[in-house]
């Protein structure tokens, strides 16, 4: 059997190719939209594609299930799980508890475990040239290393109301009726690592074992004592903010994904062809570059979306393109870069990409504007705004500033002041250079703190200890 883990960093987001290599064929779990890396993968190890299926609708990326799927005539499976509300939209096989999916002499049983997600599945992975016994699980978003699947995001982002109690205790039951009774060699490969907002004290490990989760992970005693209500409290007690686009990526998946086929290169363009279109406002530029570099001078209006790396998860902070239909143009060193970035925004949703530049010249430029923490307290602002997690602004902020993750921010708008200037920090920078961008594009007057939350705390300690 081959098993290899595809990992996005970006998003923190695990999928799985598992092939059977004596029959040449391949089931892949939980893809991402860009298919490349899967397609190379297959056939780098002679590997026929034969089927695609998916843990549960997917909240933080859009699934590749269907693209994959007609990319390579696989058959394409979902789960039936979860009650009516919680079917998918689009053609599929469905996959109920413990249903089987064969790839030559591998067999692939779904458990349904909800909790994070009523319709979610986990996979039990059995090796039938090796063992008649499952040796692994992959767990989607119920079971992490050294955490366990936010159960609240149906309440943060798909409009749902106290269904993070529910979904608790389902949870709990979940892992007592199907985690719990799986042997401990059982190796468990989630869905996500450290860094998703899909839980919140994920680990940095691609895998652990059933057996050193019941261990060690912090609910294993609430487990061993049957404490549901203690499970609850603690497990819903410090979640993270969830991303307002959360919400835009559980109707597309649940309705399905368009597919979208090959996509040609990128075309680098004219700065002349650029500039007319900005004179007219026909398209939305983003720079991509880090945000010490915006700092020295930007097209005016411009996104800042520094990537490849990050681009799919900032994109999505500042860009809707439910509410924005005006196609992005790309400030990029190359167009291999520019190229990265599209697959990036494609993850999320973010489709219409049409070309790139490699550099400024021509084009209507403006420096955005910055203070120092020394001039924050004389400086008028009509807010000062936190735009980290929840959590960091609890640990320590600014005093008198008010918190809104820059992954929520465009979507509220109406906690913002109607008139004089907003400054804004995150911890270092890079998320404040985002969302400043994307409030400046709907019109606010924003000044970012130079150094943010780091560069304002050391400041505040230098004059505190000057004699």
């Amino acid at each position: 059997m081959l098993l290899e883990r595809v990992y996005d960093d970006d998003l923190a987001q695990a999928s799985y190719l598992i092939g059977c290599q004596a029959r040449g064929e391949a089931l892949v779990v939980d893809p991402r939209r860009d298919i490349g890396e899967y397609l190379d993968l297959a056939r780098r190890h002679g590997m026929r594609i034969v089927a695609v299926t998916e843990t549960h609708i997917h909240a933080d990326y859009l699934s590749g299930t269907r693209e994959l799927a007609a990319a390579t005539g696989a058959t394409a499976y979902v789960s039936g799980e979860g009650g009516e509300d919680w079917q998918y939209g689009f053609d599929a096989e469905r996959l109920m508890d413990g249903d089987t999916v064969t790839v030559g002499n591998i067999t692939v049983r779904a458990r349904h475990t909800p909790g994070h997600t009523p319709e979610h599945l986990s996979f039990l992975i059995t090796d039938g040239a090796f063992s008649d016994q499952p040796g692994y699980l992959l767990s989607g978003d119920f079971v992490f290393a050294g955490d366990i699947g936010r159960p609240d995001l149906l309440d943060e982002a798909a409009g749902g109301e106290d269904t993070r109690f529910e979904g608790a205790r389902h949870l709990f039951a979940s892992l007592r009726d199907t985690f719990l009774t799986l042997p401990d060699h059982v190796q468990v490969l989630p869905g996500h690592g450290a860094g998703s907002a899909c839980g919140k004290a994920l680990g940095a490990l691609p895998a652990t074992t059933v057996g050193y989760e019941r261990l060690n992970a912090w609910w294993g005693p609430y487990l061993r004592d049957d404490d549901e209500k203690g499970f609850v409290d603690e497990l819903l007690d410090g979640q993270p903010d969830a991303h307002a686009y959360f919400a835009r990526m559980k109707r597309q998946n649940r309705e399905g994904p368009e597919i979208l086929g090959p996509l040609p290169p990128l075309p680098e363009l004219a700065n002349a062809a650029i500039g007319s279109a900005l004179e007219e406002d026909r398209i939305v530029f983003v720079d991509t570059r880090p945000h010490t570099e915006v700092h020295r001078g930007t097209v005016a209006g411009a996104l800042n979306v520094p990537g490849p790396a990050k681009a799919a998860s900032f994109g999505a902070w500042a860009h809707d393109p439910e509410s924005e239909t005006r196609p992005l143009v790309l400030l990029a060193p190359d167009g291999d870069t520019a190229g990265k970035v599209r697959d990036h925004l494609l993850r999320v949703g973010i489709d219409r990409v049409t070309g790139y530049t490699t550099g400024l010249e021509g084009l209507p430029t403006t420096v955005p504007a910055v203070i120092a923490p020394a001039q924050l307290e004389d400086y008028g602002a009509a807010l000062v705004l936190d735009v980290r997690n929840r959590t960091e602004h609890a640990a320590g902020h600014i005093p008198g500033s008010a918190q809104l993750s820059a992954g929520r921010i465009l979507w509220h708008l109406d906690e913002l002041p109607d008139d004089g200037p907003v400054v804004t920090y995150c911890q270092a920078g890079a998320r404040n250079s985002v969302a400043a961008s994307a409030l400046r594009r709907a019109g606010y007057d924003v000044v970012e703190l130079d150094g943010s939350y780091t560069g304002w705390t050391a400041w505040k300690q230098g004059r505190d200890t000057r004699p």
